[in-house]
């Protein structure tokens, strides 16, 4: 949700049939969340095999001598990798692969997956816990699924979910603390390595940090810090949970003139501000907006390897330059596992304009974030690829993004979002309230 520069044109949300969707969870299952399900809906055992063990209540205290100027200490010391998979073996575990993973390996020498053994460290606030069960027998869809009704407390609208849209919805609501303030780097890269980076300040107020104002799932406000190009631009959004009934507000403060104006453009698929061209607006985040231009379908869960437990990157000493490479990002530093995913595809609604024709998504069972992404052009070719690397952020309690890579397949270029090595740590639940994500406010910080 970036801003951008002088694109014209409003993207609005097209007239829908408004009729409701039944999701309320059944009461039987609603009583298993917390016992053979997670609290938020994975499954508690283990796989037969052993390979994916059970959950235990992941991590939620920090490792000892933890500090997070130094970054988040990872939890697993002592684990070393199983297996890492390369070009020449990947027939052997394509069973446990994305396309676009194959696609990496097959492409990049330099890509590689270092595979640890799995750790399901995703946790999350004991009373977010029981928010979910309290509302999971109450929060409906409507419009085709792009409102979400009755939903409060809740960060897992529908932890036993019945379809795609329903899946898309907990991502967005997933639990990031109630507020979430973030100074972070971008890198869109040359296909020679090289690179400008992009840094901005964020600031984030969800839903469960504004209660007292109805239907909203967050405001976001970002400021840019370089290159000088876009310094002292900055962007404010406002995300709805019922997107009909009020659409995605948002505004950018443009330093030249001083002026503060309305950016309906902010969505879909504009282009995102400093990645040159190599993601749009709703890939941020691995997906936000309106669900309303795609026809979502449940394909089911299924065994993957995915990015996960990434304190590693975190690590502070790191430079930007140890991570940032020629091809991919440096792989020797992304750890994955073996995990449980929802898998989710998303195919253009007839008559709906965008990018992509179709998106898959896998969400990761015990966060509902988005680990990976595959997204296809207007030919149904392979187009992008989405790694996002997970962290367990333990002093929030909250599982979030350590970073991302989204490969172009075609242009040959990447760009790499969400580093924080060489900023500030990430901030949750800090104190921030409504008015600091007004345009008065956006035209005071763009100065």
């Amino acid at each position: 949700m970036n801003p951008i520069r002088h694109r014209a044109g409003a993207l609005g949300l097209l007239a829908l049939f408004v009729f409701a969707v039944q999701a309320k969870a059944p009461a039987d299952q609603i009583d298993k969340l917390g016992k053979e399900l997670t609290p938020v809906g994975a499954e508690r055992a283990g796989n037969k095999d052993g390979t994916i063990p059970p959950w235990e209540g992941g991590v939620t205290k920090a490792p000892a001598g933890f500090d997070a100027n130094k970054g988040w200490a990872d939890p697993f010391p002592g684990d070393k990798p199983l297996y890492t998979i390369t070009a020449a073996n990947a027939e052997q575990y394509k069973d446990k692969l994305a396309p676009g993973q194959l696609a990496l390996l097959k492409r990049y020498p330099s890509y590689k997956m270092p595979v640890y053994p799995t750790r399901r460290s995703a946790a999350f606030p004991e009373s977010i816990y029981a928010a979910i069960k309290k509302e999971a027998g109450t929060i409906d869809t409507a419009n085709e699924g792009n409102s979400v009704l009755d939903a409060v407390g809740s960060t897992v609208p529908f932890p036993i979910p019945n379809n795609g849209v329903e899946a898309i919805w907990n991502h967005a609501f997933r639990y990031r603390g109630a507020t979430l303030v973030r100074h972070q780097t971008e890198f869109p890269v040359q296909g020679n390595g090289a690179f400008t980076p992009v840094k901005r300040h964020e600031e984030t107020i969800f839903g469960i940090g504004l209660k007292e104002t109805p239907n909203v799932l967050f405001y976001f406000r970002t400021n840019y810090k370089a290159p000088a190009a876009i310094a002292g631009e900055a962007l404010l959004a406002h995300d709805f949970i019922d997107q009909v009934k009020q659409p995605r507000a948002a505004w950018v403060y443009n330093p030249g003139t001083r002026r503060v104006l309305r950016a309906p453009e902010v969505s879909y698929d504009t282009p995102r501000n400093g990645c040159d061209g190599l993601s749009t607006v709703d890939d941020y985040d691995g997906f936000n907006g309106s669900p309303d231009r795609f026809e979502w379908k449940l394909v089911g869960k299924r065994e993957m390897i995915v990015s996960y437990n990434n304190n590693k990157l975190t690590d502070k000493g790191l430079k930007y330059t140890d991570i940032v490479k020629p091809g991919t990002i440096n792989q020797d530093l992304v750890r994955y596992e073996l995990h449980r995913v929802w898998v989710v595809e998303a195919n253009l609604r007839q008559g709906k304009s965008h990018v992509y024709r179709k998106r898959v998504y896998y969400l990761d069972e015990d966060s509902w974030q988005i680990a990976h992404a595959d997204l296809y052009d207007g030919r149904g070719e392979l187009w992008r690829v989405l790694e996002i690397f997970g962290v367990q952020f333990y002093n929030a309690p909250a599982f979030f993004i350590g970073g991302s890579a989204q490969y172009d397949l075609q242009a040959r270029r990447y760009v790499v979002s969400g580093l924080t090595n060489e900023e500030k740590p990430i901030e949750f639940n800090t104190p921030l309230k409504a008015s600091d994500f007004t345009t008065a406010a956006l035209r005071r910080t763009g100065n």
